[in-house]
Parts: structure tokens; sequence; C-alpha cells
């Protein structure tokens, strides 16, 4: 039986790097409200799925080519909006949700920005993923990470809007607390340090903020509950957003745009000039 990952809620800033810096996430309890997480789960129905974004929408019926040259998807509904910011003003309130902004500036400095948000609605029949680092910013020995003169930073965190109720049939996030001090990708493994798997049993509302580095997981959905996830990713300024599609193709909506505060802004790349500008 998988074990549950300890969600400890810390009320202070320090506390909160403190997790990201040891265990590779922290933990925010009922950040939305049950009428939030209906308006947020209505909003990402409704959403569009641009094929040119990286998108996908796939159901039972309709089995979509990947973004990869010869991959396909299961046979199972599946929609994966990014950019989802630019489609309906509602999600601009997750680019700056009170506390969880505080941490990610505290992380990435106070001229962060997001680098991508994605809304995620998988259905029954969505497979298990494997285990997986985002990316993986610099290779190092463990024993190089676990030398206190050390204080790696953190270049990439994600922070999950959970809207269910998690179980494990639904397919809860996975996570080796502490693997981002490994320096390396699972490559196949299932635990670190003596450390397994464990689920993230959250509730509809909670969210949680990990590092790029930490081994984590999707898992099969066998339920016959559709999920419900928002992504938003953040890094230091120097760090590229990912708005596709590319080549200026991308353009911000306007109308989103004039509904923004200047922090807002910032957070989608209207930077004051700095080295390389």
């Amino acid at each position: 039986m998988t074990e549950s990952a300890k969600l400890i809620y810390q009320p202070d800033l320090a506390s909160q790097i403190k997790s990201i810096k040891e265990d590779g996430y922290a933990y925010f309890p009922s950040v939305l409200d049950k009428t939030q997480v209906e308006e947020l789960k209505s909003a990402m129905d409704t959403l569009k799925a641009d094929k040119a974004s990286f998108s996908r929408h796939t159901t039972p019926n309709n089995l979509q080519a990947g973004n990869k040259p010869g991959q396909t998807h299961h046979r199972f509904f599946e929609k994966s909006v990014n950019n989802a910011f630019n489609q309906n003003p509602l999600f601009i309130e997750y680019l700056d949700r009170p506390e969880i902004i505080d941490l990610e500036e505290a992380l990435h400095g106070e001229d962060c920005h997001i680098i991508g948000m994605t809304a995620w609605i998988t259905g029954p029949g969505r497979p298990d993923q494997s285990l997986h680092c985002d990316w993986l910013p610099i290779s190092l020995p463990e024993d190089v990470l676990q030398d206190p003169r050390i204080d790696m930073p953190v270049f990439i965190t994600t922070t999950h809007y959970y809207l269910n109720d998690l179980y494990e049939e639904l397919g809860p996030t996975k996570f080796i607390p502490g693997s981002h001090k490994s320096g390396r990708r699972p490559n196949g493994d299932i635990s670190w340090n003596g450390i397994g798997e464990q689920s993230l049993m959250c509730k509809a509302g909670d969210a949680v903020t990990f590092r790029c580095e930490v081994w984590h997981r999707g898992t099969q959905n066998t339920s016959q509950e559709t999920r419900y996830l928002l992504q938003v990713h953040y890094a230091h300024r120097m760090i590229s957003q990912k708005f596709p599609p590319y080549l200026n193709r991308f353009q911000f909506n306007p109308e989103i745009i004039a509904k923004c505060s200047p922090r807002q802004l910032r957070l989608l790349g209207d930077h004051v000039s700095s080295n390389y500008d």
C-alpha cells in the first residue's frame, strides 16, 4: 500500500522556504473555498485546446496525435490547455494568490515571472506516468548536495491547485520527498535514500508548491471521476517563459491584459530594464 505524504502546513514564510529546501515541496491547505473550486472547474471546462499551443483535447472516441512524432494518446478523456490565463480573466487571479506568491517571490526574486500555466483535466482511464523530475538544471553527486555549505538555488517551481478530494483510484500526485537532493534523474528508480513514493492526498481547494528537481509522477485514474488540476509554473526572470506558439505567433489577449494589476503584468513578463535588455 502506498504511503501518504505528510502534508504539514507551515504558516510562516521562513518555514515554507525550509520545506522547499528540505522536502522539495510546501503545502497550502484550503486556499480556495467550495465556490472558487467550482468556478475554476467550470472555467476549465470552457477552455479551448489549441494544438498550435501544444494543448490537447482527447476523448475515448477521438484519439489525438501527440506533440512528438509518432506519439498518440490513450483513449480516455483528457484536456490539457497551455496559457490558460489568456482565455479567461478568472485565471489571472492564480498568478498571485495570497501567501503563495510571497513564497514564489522569496524563492525566485521580486522580479520573478510565471513561465507557464496549464489547466489539466483527466478522465477515467488515464494511465500512470513514469517517475521523473521536470527539469534537472545541475547534475551533482549526492555528497556535494548534502554538504551544508551548498545551498542549491530553486530554479523553477510549480504550484498545483487541486480541485478534487483525492484518493488512490483518482490518481494522486506521488512524490519522493527530498529526492531533489539526489542530484540526478530517477533513471528507473522508484525510491531514493530509502524513501519510496508518497501520495499527496489533497482536498479540493488545497495547493502544493514544489521545485522542479523533486521526483514525482501523476498516477492512473481508475475511478469513475474526472480529475481537475491547475498548474502555475514560476521562475527567476532570467529563465525563459514558455507561452506557445512561438516565433511571435503567441499574442496576449488585450482584454485580459487590461484587467491585470501591475504585479500581475510583471508576472506575465512586463519587466523593467535589466541585464541583457
